[in-house]
Formats: structure tokens, C-alpha cells, sequence
């Protein structure tokens, strides 16, 4: 029970749900409810979110992905809705499974996967650290927004871990995207290289960053194809613009 808004109303939105509803009102009628579901939690508030907990998880496992896709793209707005003991509760679960879900659903995470992972508590966010690489793969390989997009939450991620795990999870991530076949991907992965390197001296990690830069040199500057030795030319190029890396690392 709760008072802010007249019960009624709030039971017929719960309602939505309801198989029965689809097949003699409206067939999207479950994509309604998880379109608004963030505004009538907002609505109702924290301290009532057990009047919505049910119908969230759900449409969280509708059998239309276009409902588990609208969860997936609002389910970083939720969790400030909710707080950080709630998320951890109640969405943690749910997002692991948008996780391993189609790369129609994977995507809203992924958009916003900073956004959600800045709320948890450091022990709950490293946990995710095993789990990053995962995205690398999609269902369609010609889906390079999908990596992309990778690369430009991995650049805003950074801030949330420190050197080490930069450097044994993050790391590889970015090689492999800088190899990607598509070359907006390799430009944005450059990009989270540099910044990487950023990190790394901005930390007082300096000895990272020189195995990092050696490892650069092995893959991209000796590489026998054209491309590789593009890549390490560019890296340069947009560390120097942002002063990651300095004139005399070049002697």
C-alpha cells in the first residue's frame, strides 16, 4: 500500500503486464509499461518501490526484446531512483542478465554502462572487471557501433579503477579493439590508449605506463602490416596533442 497516488490508477498500470492485456488491447502495451516504469518509481519514490519490484523483474524477462531493450537503456536512471543498497539488491541481477542477452539489449547497457557502474561500491564494480572483455564479442561482427561504443565508455570507465586493474583487464581491451577491422573503431580506441597512458602517469604508475609503451612499440611500431605501423604513428600523434606523452619519450 502507498499514498501517493490513488491505488487504482496504480493497479491498472501494474496490470499492463498481464499477458491477457496484450492479445485484446495492445500488443506493445508491456513496452508502455517499461518505457515509464523509471518515471512512476521516480513517482512513487524509494521508500515504495516494493509496489514495483514484481513488475519490473517481470518485464525484465518479457519473451519480446524490445521490452528487455527499453529496461536495458533506462536501468542506470532506476538505480539513482533506487540507491545504491536497492541496486545492489534488486538490479545487480537484472543487469547481469541484460548482459548476456541479444546485442539489441546488451547496447542499452552498454550506453550507459559507466553511468551504472559509477553507483555501485568498489568491491560490487570490480566484479565486473572479468566481464568488459565479453563485450569485445557480438552476435554480428559487422555491428561496429557495437565496438565503438565499447571504446567510449572503457575511456570514462577508467576513472573508476585503478592502475593495476587497468592495466591487467582494461589493457588488453583496448590492443584488440586498436586492431578492430573498422577504422572509426581503431580511431576512438587510439584515443583510449592515450588516455589509458594518462592514467597510468597521472597515477604514479609510471612503471605501467613504460611496459604499456613497450608493448605499443612490439604490436604496432615492428608490425608486419601497413596498418599496425599506421596505428602506432597515430597513437603518437593524438598523445602528443594531449600532452600524454612528452617530446623526449621519442629519443
Amino acid at each position: 500500500l502507498q499514498d501517493i497516488i490513488p491505488q487504482p490508477l496504480l493497479d491498472q498500470y501494474l496490470s499492463m503486464t498481464d499477458p491477457a492485456r496484450a492479445q485484446t488491447v495492445d500488443t506493445e502495451i508491456a513496452k508502455h509499461c517499461a518505457y515509464s516504469l523509471p518515471g512512476v518509481a521516480l513517482t512513487l519514490g524509494r521508500q515504495n518501490w516494493h509496489c514495483l519490484k514484481d513488475t519490473y523483474e517481470t518485464l525484465a524477462s518479457d519473451v519480446q526484446w524490445k521490452v528487455r531493450r527499453t529496461l536495458a537503456f533506462s536501468i542506470h536512471e532506476l538505480a539513482v531512483i533506487l540507491g545504491d543498497q536497492l541496486t545492489a539488491a534488486d538490479l545487480v541481477p537484472i543487469f547481469n542478465g541484460f548482459l548476456k542477452d541479444l546485442d539489441e539489449v546488451r547496447i542499452g547497457v552498454l550506453k550507459h554502462l559507466y553511468d551504472f557502474l559509477k553507483l555501485l561500491h568498489a568491491d560490487k564494480r570490480r566484479e565486473y572487471l572479468y566481464q568488459l572483455q565479453e563485450f569485445v564479442v557480438t552476435d554480428n561482427s559487422r555491428n561496429w557501433r557495437f565496438r565503438y561504443e565499447l571504446a567510449e565508455q572503457l575511456i570514462l570507465i577508467l576513472e573508476l579503477y585503478n592502475p593495476n586493474d587497468v592495466y591487467d583487464y582494461l589493457r588488453h581491451i583496448a590492443l584488440t579493439l586498436c586492431s578492430d577491422k573498422v577504422s572509426e573503431v581503431r580511431w576512438i580506441s587510439f584515443r583510449l590508449v592515450v588516455a589509458i597512458l594518462q592514467k597510468f602517469y597521472g597515477n604514479n604508475a609510471s612503471a605501467l605506463g613504460l611496459n604499456f609503451i613497450n608493448e605499443l612499440i612490439v604490436r604496432f611500431r615492428h608490425c608486419s602490416k601497413w596498418v599496425g605501423r599506421q596505428a602506432f604513428a597515430f597513437i603518437c600523434q593524438v598523445g602528443t596533442c594531449s600532452l600524454c606523452v612528452s617530446m623526449c619519450m621519442f629519443n
